[in-house]
């Protein structure tokens, strides 16, 4: 049994990519139910950087062309064009990158937290799904432990931005001063809270909220400040903010060319920046080519969040250690479980052949009283456990399955036929 991952980030490829494969929140536990028609154990971990897959089986080559053929059914592209964007791993390796992900190491802004929540929340819907055996879970487990520690014991999240923020960061060095603009925020989920927050501690001067309900964007800016409205009020708002952030888990788009081209026409000479850190993107791409437009999409936060990745070098270092460590507890503890049938079948033989040979004994001796019989008794459990100990050890930091098989037929343990 090993673990797979099968997965497209940030760094494998474009947004137009990733938007394809994504899976918003509220889609999550219908597409593990399709999933499972392709693999029996999985969990999807998808964010604006990354879709991944990391599933279990006997065999790894099948599990991973499994899974690539549900990305692939999933977001409708021929078959010769994921795969040039599709990593692929298993074993430690898929563990150490899990590890990596949930410590907001291998997020586009290194150290960004959002990360850790979103792979417990994956956990969770997986586990809801029935699509999580007890392997899975406990290299889940693990990754928010390594995450965890990796917050707590290192300074990389230590005021730590987040895709929100540098959202922000780069509105400001198209505009300048944030406290002199208007900010309308879409969507009122962790980014869009993010977005409110970061620009509520920065003094804009005007913050809109807008939702599919106005009760969600309601609830946000009664923490933050600001104004909620509902998609439905999008046109006036639009044509009176000097930057959009989109970042609302629809899965059609929201801002059309020819909805922002008509706000265009009723503001001239002011210009929109427009910034859609969404996954599936909430604007139009042609929004790009009106006039007095700028449109950015969450790739082009890039150059910003490798600045931030400098800055952090040394935390990642010590995050590194961190992790490693993690990694090497989770294998300690996949070894034993990988090889537990074989030990518990060795432990059941060993003292069955004891147990009918102290049978044999006690017949030929004399009658022995309660205490001597028990005395017997503990003595031969006790042989089988010495004889045995080393052994075991050494199948549970080495047991590969050359060795297992090797103990199997050794001992003519017949593990398949054992419940």
């Amino acid at each position: 049994m090993r673990i797979s991952l099968v997965g497209v980030n940030h760094r494998t490829a474009p947004v137009a990519v990733r938007e394809k494969v994504a899976v918003s929140h509220d889609r999550l536990s219908d597409s593990l139910s399709l999933l499972s028609s392709y693999v029996p154990q999985a969990v999807i971990l998808s964010t604006c950087n990354r879709t991944e897959i990391y599933a279990i089986d006997t065999d790894s080559h099948h599990i991973q062309d499994a899974a690539l053929s549900f990305l692939r059914d999933q977001s409708d592209t021929p078959d010769t064009e994921l795969p040039q964007y599709v990593y692929l791993s298993e074993g430690s390796e898929a563990v150490e990158h899990l590890f990596r992900v949930a410590a907001g190491l291998d997020s586009m802004v290194v150290g960004e937290f959002e990360v850790l929540g979103q792979v417990r929340h994956a956990l969770a819907v997986a586990e809801k799904t029935g699509m999580v055996n007890l392997p899975l879970r406990r290299v889940f487990q693990s990754a928010v432990r390594a995450g965890r520690r990796v917050r707590h014991e290192t300074e990389i999240s230590q005021n730590a931005l987040s895709v929100s923020s540098v959202a922000l960061d780069l509105a400001a060095s198209v505009v300048g001063d944030l406290r002199d603009c208007k900010i309308l925020v879409i969507g009122t989920g962790e980014a869009g809270k993010l977005a409110v927050k970061v620009a509520s501690k920065r003094g804009v001067s005007r913050i809109v909220v807008a939702s599919r309900t106005k009760e969600r964007a309601q609830a946000l800016v009664a923490a933050w400040g600001g104004i909620p409205i509902s998609l439905d009020d999008l046109a006036d708002e639009l044509g009176r903010a000097n930057i959009v952030i989109t970042c609302a888990g629809a899965p059609h788009e929201i801002l059309s060319f020819c909805q922002v081209s008509e706000t265009m026409k009723r503001r001239p000479g002011l210009p929109l920046v427009v910034i859609d850190i969404a996954l599936p993107r909430n604007v139009e791409s042609r929004v790009g080519e009106i006039s007095n437009v700028l449109l950015y999409n969450i790739d082009d936060l890039i150059q910003i969040s490798d600045l931030n990745r400098e800055q952090r070098e040394r935390e990642i270092q010590k995050a590194g250690g961190i992790i490693a460590a993690e990694v090497d507890k989770f294998t300690s503890w996949w070894r034993a479980f990988e090889v537990r049938p074989v030990i518990s079948a060795l432990m059941s033989k060993a003292e069955e052949v004891s147990s009918k040979q102290l049978g044999k004994t006690l017949r030929k001796l004399r009658p022995l009283s309660k205490e001597e019989r028990e005395s017997l008794e503990a003595m031969a459990r006790s042989i089988v456990t010495k004889m045995l100990r080393d052994p075991i050890q050494y199948l549970k930091e080495n047991g590969d399955a050359s060795y297992t098989e090797l103990v199997k037929e050794l001992f003519h343990l017949d593990i398949d036929k054992r419940p």
